[in-house]
Parts: C-alpha cells; sequence; structure tokens
C-alpha cells in the first residue's frame, strides 16, 4: 500500500489567525502537524497552501509543501489542486490530515489509508471511537456517524444519533437488554482517505441539502450515492486546535 498525506493550511482564521505558523515549542504548528504525519507509512507528506509564507516555514523545517490557489470556496478544492500538483493517478490514495491537529496519531492515518485500500466498492474513509460520555452524544459539536454491517457509513449527523425510543435523554449503550450491552454510538474522526479520481470530481458535485442543514461536507458524498468506509479506532484523538485556548492547552503537552 502507498499513498500521500495532503495537509491542507491557509492563514485566513476567524478564531485564531495564522493559525497555521503559531508557535508550539519553536516549530510552527502546521511544520508540528506534518512531522507527527511523517511518521506513519506514507510515501510522502505535502502541505497543500495559498501562503508562500507557509511554504517557506515550512521548507525551513525540511517539510514539503506545494502553492495552491488563493481562491478555493473548501479544503478538498485545495486539496484537488494539490494532487495535480503532485502528478497523482486517478487510482493513488490520499490521505487528509487537518493542519490543526499536532498530536494526529500516525497509526489511525495508516489505518484509514489501508482501509480504503482495501474497500474497492468505496471512494473514501473515514475513522471512529465510542462515545462513553451522555453529553458528548448530545452535543452538536460532537458528530456522530451510524454504520451499516460493514462499517459503511449510513449517516453523519450532529444530531444524537441512532436515537433510542425506549432509553430518550439516556447513556442507552450502558443499559442491558437480554443480557448483553447495547453498542456504544460513534463519535466521528476528522480525518479522510480519498482516491484521487473522486477527489477531483467532489469539488464539482452539487451540494446536498442535508450538507446545507447538518453543515457537514461529507454528506454530499454520500447524497451522491458514494460510500465511505469507517475505521473504527479505540482511541480517541488528540486534542485539535481551533481556539487561543487549545493552543495554549497544546503548548503544554509539548512543553
Amino acid at each position: 500500500m502507498s499513498f500521500t498525506i495532503l495537509i491542507p493550511a491557509r492563514l485566513a482564521s476567524t478564531r485564531l489567525p495564522n493559525k497555521p505558523l503559531a508557535d508550539i515549542g519553536g516549530t510552527p504548528m502546521v511544520v508540528r502537524v506534518a512531522q507527527r504525519a511523517m511518521q506513519s507509512t506514507a510515501a510522502r507528506t505535502v502541505v497543500a497552501t495559498d501562503s508562500p509564507e507557509i511554504v517557506d516555514k515550512c521548507a525551513n523545517f525540511g517539510v514539503l509543501a506545494v502553492l495552491t490557489r488563493t481562491d478555493h470556496p473548501s479544503g478538498s478544492d485545495r486539496l484537488a489542486e494539490a494532487c495535480g500538483l503532485l502528478g497523482l493517478a486517478d487510482d493513488d490514495i490520499v490521505v487528509n490530515v487537518q493542519g490543526d491537529e499536532p498530536q494526529i496519531d500516525p497509526g489511525l492515518i495508516d489505518a484509514v489509508a489501508r482501509l480504503l485500500s482495501q474497500r474497492p466498492d468505496c471512494t473514501m474513509s473515514t475513522a471512529a471511537h465510542s462515545i462513553d460520555q451522555l453529553a458528548d452524544f448530545l452535543n452538536p459539536n460532537v458528530v456522530k456517524v451510524v454504520l451499516d454491517a460493514r462499517h459503511t457509513a449510513l449517516y453523519f449527523s450532529r444530531s444524537p444519533i441512532p436515537a433510542a425510543r425506549d432509553f430518550a435523554g439516556q447513556a442507552w449503550w450502558k443499559s442491558h437488554q437480554e443480557g448483553s450491552q447495547l453498542p456504544a454510538p460513534l463519535r466521528h474522526v476528522g480525518i479522510y482517505a480519498y482516491r484521487v479520481g473522486f477527489l477531483r470530481q467532489f469539488p464539482g458535485l452539487a451540494q446536498a441539502p442535508l450538507e446545507q442543514l447538518e453543515s457537514l461536507e461529507q454528506l454530499r458524498a454520500l447524497w451522491h450515492g458514494y460510500r465511505i468506509a469507517v475505521h473504527i479506532t479505540d482511541q480517541a484523538p488528540g486534542p485539535g486546535v481551533d481556539t487561543p485556548e487549545d493552543l495554549e492547552r497544546v503548548r503544554k503537552l509539548f512543553s
């Protein structure tokens, strides 16, 4: 199995300006992410950015970066352009690692790429892990996913799914029926592997009504009939960085 890691990075951020270049122990955050990603088995790790400054910073740390257009409406569009710049073939696999996760697990990257390579019926793969706390299950900022028997995504939602009719407002997965524990709901982890041919098509697909309602881009793929394989991981991912408070927490971990 051979695959490429792409890390989209842009300087514009409403909650944390210049986030990719935020200093974490003397190293820009996007470089920290790339360094973790390079511990996976990927053939190469590339930052895809619209900023010459980010390209230069990456080069200073020996991280490959490509300069993409500034007018991309989404990260998927940026990744699609990067695939062209890198000369990737349609049947190649790329893994999208978010540029604000400096503690990404290299093993999780490998697992998501491996799953897609083993599922020719799917054009994407992603990850999920079991929810333990009821507050997370009810939290709309925690995206849930439900699967079929082969661990293919049926639906992603900010709502608590699956809804248990007889256990409304309760941690139903901790209740017992007929002597066996119900399976826990799953929290979606925002890492994706794509076949390059599909990634090139994806930005041109019409937005789905469900995608607009839930504000979840992956629902566009399901709406248009594409399939997403889901790897279930035993460990929750490390904390991402969205706010100044998140950044301070991560800085302490690296110190």
